[in-house]
């Protein structure tokens, strides 16, 4: 015998005059919202150092020193370092700034078509190295602490390498190393990134740059959106309607969306460096990628290193990240594994009294 699934009317008619007025509530409160209220990288900072597109900021500090040694935060190019300062109560920057860290961070930009012929060495042994030179110079000091998120991380890898009497203290997060490894792991769900650009014959980017004459912001967006096909294809109906009545939740949301939709377009020399050399190649954890002539020795990483991945990291497997272990030439290396995913670990609220106490302990412990 089967039971019937009883139904009250009146239960129902309640829920949905409920969520019809959260509908209203809603749709009033996104007409309300201008893009004013939507800010991001809020953080008061002052340029202090411009070469090109590049631009050079020193935050203003809101507590008491306790890292004499100033930290330069070094971004990607395949998306805007203002992640890391996303809304007051979410930001690595801030949170860094509160517990007494000098802290700086390179802009790249806006790069167009007048950049087509950038490569990573001028990012590398030019505008990073520059602006390395000015920090050193503005202090009295012989070298600085670096922080470099994705792939900034590749290239304070790169740099510290190369250079690695201007680096006092290397901290990498969610940072490539071993562009192979995800095979390693087995996973489906991570590395979807590995996956496209090993599909991908070199003449296949050699023809995607010649097309556009950069890597398009809006290419890598859409590459990133399809990884999470159904949180992409949910997030405006399902998603947006959990928040559309909570203003704060609403801001986060926008915040987000405001990020994700600045995607700068990546050079296109550098960018078939990074597809072609790094993640079909695989050169870096090999010792065979070049700059400016030289091989880039992992092993020349003499200094503390401190790197931190996401656990869940679907863009990042962890042990494309953990790899730098067996590279790296110091005893002095270290490793905090967060939970979240790639961006998760900058934004969510679980992660922000770990990850910037996690960066400034383990400075105080090598000035």
């Amino acid at each position: 015998m089967h039971s019937r699934i009883q139904f009250d009317p009146l239960q129902i008619a309640k829920q949905f005059a409920d969520f019809s007025q959260r509908l209203l509530q809603g749709s009033e409160m996104l007409r309300s919202v201008k893009d004013r209220d939507v800010q991001i990288a809020t953080t008061p900072k002052t340029e202090v150092f411009r070469q090109d597109k590049t631009t050079l900021y020193h935050y203003e500090p809101m507590a008491k020193r306790a890292v004499a040694v100033p930290v330069l935060v070094v971004y990607g190019l395949v998306g805007r370092y203002t992640m890391a300062d996303l809304q007051e109560d979410r930001s690595l920057i801030r949170n860094l700034l509160l517990q007494g860290v000098d802290l700086y961070a390179v802009d790249w930009g806006n790069p167009g078509r007048g950049d087509r012929w950038l490569t990573i060495d001028d990012y590398v042994n030019g505008y990073l190295n520059e602006c390395i030179e000015f920090i050193c110079r503005a202090h009295g000091l012989d070298s600085i602490n670096v922080l470099g998120i994705c792939e900034g991380g590749v290239f304070t890898l790169c740099h510290a390498a190369l250079h690695p009497e201007q680096v006092r203290n290397l901290i990498v997060t969610i940072t490539p190393v071993d562009f192979h490894a995800d095979q390693a792991e087995g996973r489906t769900d991570h590395g979807f990134i590995n996956l496209w650009t090993r599909s991908l014959t070199p003449e296949d980017v050699d023809r995607l740059i010649e097309a556009n004459g950069n890597l398009p912001g809006e290419l890598m967006s859409f590459v990133f959106s399809t990884m999470t096909p159904l949180s992409s294809l949910t997030k405006y109906n399902l998603g947006l309607l959990d928040v559309v009545d909570d203003e704060k939740k609403l801001l986060n949301f926008l915040r987000m969306e405001k990020w994700l939709a600045d995607r700068p377009h990546h050079p296109g020399e550098a960018a078939k460096q990074w597809l072609k050399d790094l993640y079909q190649q695989n050169k870096l954890v090999k010792n065979q990628f070049e700059l400016g002539g030289r091989k880039v020795e992992l092993a020349n990483i003499t200094m503390p290193v401190l790197n931190i991945y996401a656990k869940e990291d679907h863009i990042i497997p962890p042990q494309c990240s953990r790899a730098l272990a067996e590279c790296v030439g110091t005893d002095d290396y270290s490793e905090i594994g967060l939970a979240g995913g790639h961006v998760g670990v900058f934004v969510s609220g679980k992660s922000q009294g770990i990850l910037g106490k996690g960066i400034v302990d383990w400075l105080t412990e090598r000035p």
